[in-house]
């Protein structure tokens, strides 16, 4: 196995595939990358449950394939000076010049690699790869972390002909992004969850363009192309929230704010709360005016917001960091603040134009005198 290619876009591949490669495993080729010098150069990094691959410009001079540790071929590549690499490999003895720098160290054998998953095609979308990047950005935040629920350790994605609706949800809030696609391939209408811990990687892989990504779904994977770059992961199984039903519409109360407002009134007065001293925010919707207090054992906090429309004096407990996160996410600058009473959901929607996103907050109980 011979080839060279640029430090930069060698560098680039292996931090991307290292993404997908096991810290520990009982399968020690798992904490490496599998390299392939074929008719391109292929960089692979799979952990069982995510599979990365990616293609590399190389000038290959003898085909052959290898597996390097991530940590070690990583470090190496970063470390070289800005020239170009040239690696040859000699059964499992690898050397890596560049410059006036050289390495001589040991590869594994590929065989012990497990292959990645096929994907069996079922149905495809396209879309521009920022549109699929800011989706997830802004979704992802509300994926839950409590393994009881796996199904919604992740996001479901829904593809009908009004495009496509990513959900996460996590049993005190939803985040909801809907976005018309390219083009999509299959049945009239389909869904499948994939877990946050791909998803935050395929965000990462996504370039801010608009160059287009797909998305294929398999009967038990689903593969994320961008680029030159493809991710595999398996799908979630189970019964995901019917969110449609659990998001309330007839609300009373409709206020409207400045997204940037709203937020830096929570942020000022979210200075007293910390992880030790967790106390929710008490706010009063009143007309044209929003006033959020809180107390902890270092003191209290009070500030106003102004907002468009009467809150008829609704008092209403929130957990400080689901509010901010809804709102760092909105894609708008106005936004839409719909609630009834003070246990029932907030719901968030953009002002003016199409209903792109929604977020529910739900709402904290309040001692009296807090």
């Amino acid at each position: 196995m011979k080839f060279s290619c640029e430090k930069a876009l060698l560098q680039a591949a292996i931090s991307t595939t290292s993404r997908a490669v096991s810290p520990k495993s009982s399968i020690p080729a798992l904490e490496g990358i599998l390299l392939e010098a074929g008719n391109d150069l292929r960089l692979t990094g799979y952990n069982l449950e995510t599979g990365i691959r990616t293609i590399v410009p190389a000038d290959i001079q003898e085909k052959g394939t290898l597996v390097l540790g991530a940590r070690l071929f990583g470090e190496i590549i970063r470390k070289l000076p800005d020239d170009i690499v040239t690696f040859k490999a000699e059964q499992y003895m690898v050397n890596i010049k560049c410059g006036m720098s050289e390495f001589n160290i040991l590869g594994t054998d590929p065989e012990e690699f497990p292959e990645l998953p096929t994907v069996e095609y079922q149905n495809s979308l396209h879309l521009p790869q920022s549109a699929l990047k800011a989706m997830i950005g802004q979704t992802l935040f509300a994926v839950s972390d409590n393994e009881s629920r796996p199904i919604h350790t992740g996001s479901l994605f829904e593809v009908d002909n009004e495009g496509l609706t990513i959900v996460s949800v996590d049993g005190y809030r939803l985040a909801l992004r809907h976005e018309a696609i390219d083009k999509k391939e299959g049945a009239e209408s389909f869904s499948f969850v994939v877990p946050g811990a791909a998803l935050s990687e395929v965000e990462k892989i996504c370039a801010d363009s608009d160059e287009p990504a797909s998305i294929t779904q398999g009967a038990r994977h689903v593969m994320f192309k961008m680029g030159d770059t493809m991710l595999v992961s398996r799908r979630l199984e189970g019964e995901f929230l019917a969110y449609r039903q659990a998001i309330p519409r007839n609300n009373t109360i409709h206020v409207e704010g400045e997204t940037r407002a709203l937020l830096a009134s929570i942020d000022r007065v979210s200075l007293i709360i910390s992880d030790k001293l967790k106390s929710p925010l008490r706010c009063v919707f009143d007309q044209n005016l929003l006033k959020i207090s809180t107390k902890t054992a270092i003191g209290d906090a009070y500030d106003e917001c102004p907002i468009q429309g009467d809150g008829g004096g609704l008092e209403i407990g929130f957990n400080n960091r689901y509010l901010m996160d809804a709102l760092k996410a909105a894609p708008a600058d106005k936004v839409r603040l719909e609630l009834t009473t003070g246990v029932s959901p907030c719901v968030i929607l953009p002002t003016e134009g199409v209903e792109n996103f929604l977020y529910m907050v739900l709402p904290v109980r309040l001692k009296a005198g807090e």
